[in-house]
């Protein structure tokens, strides 16, 4: 009987153990500078769900996009720019659909191309207009490699559109120069943090505001501070199941319980400690202070929306091709 009982006892114990007890792992594929924020991530997520394992992978969400194409069997993917995941649409490997399967259009935080620069501002730099001064060096990845880096080609655009009344010769006059003004194109946006910070190039980093807090926050306010320019672009970090091999691995619940908790108050308070803005209103009220007003633009609003900016800005031989040559 007390054999009988202590089996009765073990087997209801197993019962009401959560879905993921079972030994469980998800590969998540991000955007190059989210490295931080996902340890923080997976290890609530991983602390609420025993037996669960989340391995990362990051580098530029088109470098990574490709790669899951190639062999990369990532079950999920967070990016930092919608054009890589519709990319990962065309080829079967996320559903046609995958924007309307979570909230705000799959994107549980956002953010926007900002400005670091040395302590004190020895350049004065200000605002977009500045990145294209003769005696400022700028410091971003390769725009044809980073997501990261499109939203500054595109961000800078978008300035140059209402700065030069959609004068198309003198915004590609605009660009080239600032091109021409980055001494060195990695491949990614924690390489170039680091050619900038630890290397010492350049005057300015150009990538979210994100990761300018967080490297204000490391490194201290008596070597980089941050700049908020007068206008950006809104930057939204879409994420999705990539749902080709997370049906190979028998992950499709777990995968889409990840995402999810990116969007409860827990998840959405990491993202913002981590200098995301977020859109659970309880948490964006909470932090409130820290973020300070900017206009942001929307790409649909100022390009035509992500379609348009591939076909006419990111395909090749288009605009990007044209004003970032063979560097």
């Amino acid at each position: 009987m007390n054999r009988l009982l202590i089996l009765g006892t073990a087997l209801a114990a197993l019962l009401v153990q959560p879905a993921f007890a079972q030994e469980q792992k998800l590969l998540n594929a991000s955007y190059d500078v989210a490295r931080e924020l996902f340890v923080a991530e997976n290890e609530a997520f991983v602390k609420a769900h025993p037996g669960v394992t989340i391995d990362q992978s990051h580098a530029g969400t088109s470098k990574q996009a490709r790669s899951i194409v190639e062999g990369l069997e990532a079950d999920v993917v967070t990016f930092n720019q919608s054009t890589d995941v519709d990319f990962l649409a065309k080829q079967g490997f996320v559903a046609a659909d995958w924007n309307k399967a979570f909230p705000n259009n799959a994107s549980p935080f956002y953010s926007f191309p900002a400005f670091l620069v040395r302590a004190g501002n020895p350049k004065n730099i200000k605002d977009w207009g500045d990145l294209a001064r003769d005696d400022v060096h700028a410091i971003f990845p390769n725009p044809k490699t980073s997501g990261n880096a499109r939203y500054t080609y595109l961000a800078a655009t978008a300035w140059a559109k209402e700065e030069f009344k959609d004068d198309q010769e003198k915004i590609e006059a605009y660009i080239t120069k600032i091109f021409d003004n980055v001494p060195v194109f990695d491949t990614g946006g924690r390489a170039a943090t680091t050619t900038f910070v630890e290397r010492g190039q350049g005057d300015v980093l150009i990538t979210f505001e994100a990761e300018t807090r967080g490297i204000e926050k490391q490194f201290g306010k008596d070597k980089v501070e941050n700049v908020i320019p007068s206008v950006s672009l809104l930057a939204e970090f879409p994420v999705a199941v990539v749902d080709k091999v997370a049906k190979k691995h028998g992950t499709e619940a777990l995968a889409k319980t990840y995402l999810e908790f990116l969007y409860t108050e827990e998840g959405q308070k990491i993202a913002a400690e981590f200098g995301h803005r977020v859109h659970n209103e309880k948490v964006a009220a909470e932090f409130k202070s820290q973020f300070p007003e900017i206009r942001l633009v929307k790409v649909d609003d100022v390009f035509g929306g992500w379609s348009k900016i591939q076909s006419e800005h990111f395909a090749s031989g288009g605009t990007l091709d044209k004003l970032y040559g063979s560097r």
